[in-house]
């Protein structure tokens, strides 16, 4: 039986700062690749999550995983830090394929603490514009991820740890996601990963795996609970949301990058999956 490895967290720091709000913490519809952590020091506010809202209070903890469609609400005074992290894909899975963490935990001491500690050391990660379309964007993720790479070792050790412990916090009481034991399935996700800007077929992950199509789609339904072409769907439009953030060139290309070829596909695809067109999408990005 072969697991895949929960422990191969790349975690950069992009964003983190403290913020206050009055009745204007309101946006709509956002979708990003990386996660956003929160500590919430005052007032109230809501998030809209696919599976329900929750009211945002003093205390405690909480986290929108990458690419989860989500909406802000805020009418009156709020006060919270804010930490927005990236994690870089690899072949592995990511720990938020892997879990389903949860939502909102309640803050310890030690967890205020790592994150004014986590303030401390990164100085200048503030936004300057509070709206997720003035930094969702090339400009301000290439400059944060490059901004990584200067801080002293010593500092980014620590920065990347205190990232780890606090999103330690909500994997505590996480649900599996999935578990893949099957040492043919992880192949076939090394592949796609690896080729994800390359025409994929079941046939070749089924050759691969020396396996018939029909067991081969079986197999992998049973240990990813969904089929391989919704996988790699899923796969090629979240590289597509993280090249219109950071490469500067026309979504036609985008699409024929990943190898689709049929661009009114891709754009239904990716609407289909995020919510919004690709020109809405790079659009409100570009703001």
């Amino acid at each position: 039986m072969v697991r895949e490895k929960k422990d191969n967290l790349n975690f950069t720091l992009l964003n983190i700062g403290h913020a206050i709000h009055n009745a204007d913490w309101n946006w709509a519809n956002v979708n990003s690749p990386f996660s956003r952590l929160y500590w919430v020091d005052g007032g109230n506010a809501k998030i809209v999550l696919p599976d329900g809202t929750y009211n945002l209070t003093p205390g405690h903890l909480y986290l929108i995983p990458s690419f989860t469609l989500h909406s802000y609400e805020c009418d009156g005074y709020f006060s919270l830090y804010y930490i927005h992290i990236y994690e870089e894909q690899t072949e592995n899975l990511s720990i938020i394929e892997q879990m389903n963490p949860s939502v909102e935990v309640e803050a310890t001491e030690m967890d205020t603490l790592l994150v004014k500690r986590l303030s401390e050391i990164n100085p200048n990660r503030e936004l300057k514009l509070y709206d997720p379309s003035s930094y969702d964007n090339s400009q301000t993720l290439v400059k944060n991820i490059s901004e990584n790479a200067q801080l002293p070792y010593y500092l980014l050790i620590e920065t990347k740890g205190i990232l780890q412990q606090l999103f330690s916090r909500f994997l505590k009481d996480a649900e599996q996601k999935v578990e893949v034991t099957d040492n043919r399935v992880l192949k076939a996700l090394r592949y796609i990963r690896k080729n994800i800007d390359k025409p994929i077929n079941i046939s070749q992950l089924s050759e691969l795996c020396f396996l018939t199509d029909d067991h081969f789609i079986r197999l992998f339904k049973n240990e990813m609970k969904c089929t391989p072409t919704q996988y790699i769907n899923q796969k090629k439009i979240e590289k597509a949301q993280v090249m219109l953030i950071i490469d500067d060139i026309p979504i036609k290309e985008i699409a024929y990058n990943l190898a689709f070829d049929n661009i009114s596909y891709f754009n239904k695809l990716f609407k289909k999956l995020t919510g919004l067109t690709p020109g809405e999408y790079k659009k409100r990005l570009h703001m």
